[in-house]
């Protein structure tokens, strides 16, 4: 009986030793990150127009359009930037595109430019 035991742990150890060997890759290529991974987000520039700017509070108010990397229709909304100063010389009525993001669970502009 014991030996129908000890027969039965190897068998596992073997079995979750090949399963291990057999889902480890063998190429080195696949230890090393690229940037073209999917889980790397890539920039999506949205089209918008100012509505308000309050630099104090580091706050912009956006009608835009669809923000295809959050998944957002188009609307009027207050953003934050992730700096104040990236709001500096933009009033309203202003064409710009931009990038946004979460950060700290608030949307936010990562970056902003007047449109052309």
């Amino acid at each position: 009986m014991k030996f129908q035991h000890l027969l039965a742990a190897s068998l596992v150890s073997v079995a979750a030793a090949a399963s291990a060997q057999a889902t480890t890759p063998t190429d080195h290529a696949a230890h090393h990150l690229t940037t073209t991974s999917a889980a790397t987000p890539s920039i999506a520039w949205t089209e918008g127009e100012v509505r308000k700017v309050d630099i104090a509070a580091g706050k912009v108010t956006l009608r835009h359009g669809r923000i295809e990397n959050l998944d957002m229709p188009g609307m009027t909304m207050v953003f934050r930037a992730t700096d104040p100063r990236l709001l500096s010389g933009l009033k309203e009525g202003d064409k710009v595109r931009f990038v946004a993001g979460l950060a700290n669970g608030a949307l936010t502009v990562l970056t902003i430019e007047r449109a052309e």
